[in-house]
Formats: structure tokens, sequence, C-alpha cells
């Protein structure tokens, strides 16, 4: 499945190390024709990455969302979050390759990025091959059921 449905709602959060970038895919996404469902946080005030990123994710896992992306400062602690929820692949990306492999070879339907390491540009590149990827499966499938068992 592709993401690339510009009717799909997508799961959106970040902490404040994240919100400049955040606000920026936001805009981004409704311009590209997609539903978001922002999460927050909405400020640059200090805060708690899970209290956002793990909303988002179950977002994600229920269905709800049909993918999503978690922002703080490295990605790091987003992405934890986000793998804890049960259903959720969440893969750190910080340049295009790496977003089609995610979803190419793991089927993930998250992606967290990092606003100290990822532009906004290189962002929109991001975002733009993890939505138009494919899960190929074949024994790719066979490892993303051991991941979800």
């Amino acid at each position: 499945m592709k993401f690339s449905s510009n009717k799909a709602q997508v799961a959106l959060a970040c902490d404040h190390g994240g919100y400049q970038l955040k606000t920026g895919i936001s805009d981004y996404l409704a311009s590209q024709g997609y539903a978001v469902r922002d999460f927050g946080t909405n400020s640059e005030d200090s805060c708690d990455y899970p209290d956002f990123a793990r909303p988002a994710a179950e977002s994600v896992a229920t269905g709800e969302c049909a993918w999503g992306i978690v922002v703080c400062t490295t990605g790091i602690g987003v992405s934890m979050v986000a793998n804890k929820v049960r259903g959720v692949r969440c893969a750190l990306c910080v340049n295009a390759d790496m977003a089609r492999m995610t979803r190419a070879h793991n089927n993930a339907n998250m992606i967290a990025l990092g606003q100290k390491y990822v532009d906004f540009d290189t962002a929109k590149e991001i975002i733009r091959e993890f939505v138009n990827t494919e899960f190929e499966g074949g024994k790719h499938e066979r490892r993303v059921n051991k991941i979800e068992q």
C-alpha cells in the first residue's frame, strides 16, 4: 500500500525541539491535500515528547490515521515512544533513501525526524519518498511479521 492518497489522515506530533519543523511539515502536508491531525505541541515551551508522540502513534495503530510523523530535536526520543505502541513501525530518517527503504523493506507506518539534523527541504524529500513507496512484501513480509510477534 502506498500512502500517497491525499484523502488519508496523517498524524503529526512534536515536542518543543521539533516545533518549527512540525509547523512547516503541517503546512506542506495540507498543501498536498492531506488531512493533518496535529497532536501538538503548539509552542516552543519546554514539554515532554511522550505526551505528544504516544497519542499520535496510537492513532496510527488504531487506523484512525493512515500514517504519521513525529519530530523532536534528534528524532530519537519520539521514535522510541512511537515504537512502544503495538502495530507501529516508526523509522528515524535523515534522508529520502532511508524513507524509501523503510517503506519498501519494513512497511513502516511512521517516520521520525530530528529538527537539528533535517532541514525543511530534506524533510519534504523524505516525506515524498515515504508516501510514494510501496511495501515490497516477499521475504520482507516474513521479517515484518516477526517484528509484530
